[in-house]
């Protein structure tokens, strides 16, 4: 069958002989698999826009769809803007479908089996400098809640913790007399981190006031105004908050103060494998995305550092041994 890579996805319904396999393939997710509404209406919203530009192409059998239509119709979809992670979906919905069509009889072969999305360069993620963060944190609240907020704030950027560590500190993770905070990473894996002293001091200051608010047998560090632990989307939106009231130029997230900490530590040390356990990544290459280094950045450091790879100065790079 040959298409056009760049027809536009056609409005409107496909023809019935498109729409009926599809509506029963749901009828099977709903009842035979028992997925989720939403799964099944991610499904249901992949497989009718590949129906649809089945349609705009002149298709009307799903029989007909080749391993070749597929590769182009992933052209067609990098071609409207989405990455590789979203065209990945779609390929999962595509074999997902043809192996139901297949069971039915209504299929020879799977197209999409061997059909692999384009890679997508990840986004580097944006980072403050020290002094906008000494901006962000250089405040002294009265109020409970921003006390409370300022040791949040303060103890991320201390200790690189994910947003997800944060709200599931407990009291029996802190040691603020060591310096230490034990947190439960991914995978559950644990990590004991050191804690800085400007933390040490609004954490101190939080729970001289947290008996306040909290109730006798609260685990939580961080509790909210009604005395249970703080929520994740809670935590969000106050550092948002916190991010304007202290006239941020961009808005906070629990991210950026992560990605900031790994940036700083690493421009700091030079230290990549310290970073790597600071921050619990399992693969080191995580590390370097977070932190921004690029391989131009590591060439430099090559060429400075390695005896056998220092640049000759004032020469050819040619000469006689």
């Amino acid at each position: 069958m040959e298409v056009d890579p760049g027809a536009l996805d056609t409005p409107g319904t496909p023809p019935e002989a498109l729409a009926a396999p599809l509506s029963g393939f749901i009828r099977h997710l709903q009842s035979e698999k028992r997925h989720s509404a939403r799964t099944c209406d991610n499904y249901q919203r992949d497989l009718q826009r590949l129906a649809l530009w089945l349609t705009g192409v002149g298709c009307d059998c799903w029989a007909d769809l080749s391993s070749h239509d597929v590769r182009r119709y992933v052209a067609h979809l990098s071609k409207g803007g989405l990455g590789g992670r979203s065209i990945a979906r779609h390929l999962s919905s595509i074999r997902r479908f043809y192996q139901y069509l297949l069971r039915e009889g209504l299929a020879r072969d799977n197209p999409a089996l061997d059909i692999r999305a384009p890679k997508t360069g990840r986004r580097l993620p944006k980072v403050a400098d020290v002094d906008q963060i000494n901006q962000l944190l250089e405040v002294n609240p009265d109020d409970p809640l921003e006390v409370r907020d300022l040791a949040m704030f303060e103890l991320m950027y201390s200790s690189g913790l994910r947003l997800a560590e944060l709200a599931g500190l407990d009291l029996l993770s802190l040691d603020l007399k060591g310096r230490e905070v034990r947190v439960l990473g991914k995978g559950n894996k644990e990590r004991i981190l050191p804690v800085g002293g400007k933390a040490v001091t609004a954490l101190n200051n939080w729970l001289a006031m947290r008996s306040s608010v909290a109730p006798e047998g609260e685990p939580a560090v961080f509790v909210s105004q009604r005395g249970d632990r703080l929520s994740r989307r809670s935590i969000q939106a106050r550092l948002a908050r916190w991010g304007v009231l202290q006239g941020a130029d961009q808005r906070l997230h629990p991210h950026l103060l992560r990605h900031s900490f790994a940036s700083h530590m690493l421009e700091s040390s030079g230290d990549l494998r310290a970073v790597q356990e600071l921050l619990g990544h399992a693969d080191i290459a995580t590390t370097q995305v977070y932190t921004h280094l690029d391989f131009q950045h590591l060439a430099r450091v090559y060429d400075q550092s390695h005896p056998r790879a220092r640049r000759r100065r004032g020469g050819s790079g040619s000469g006689e041994s």
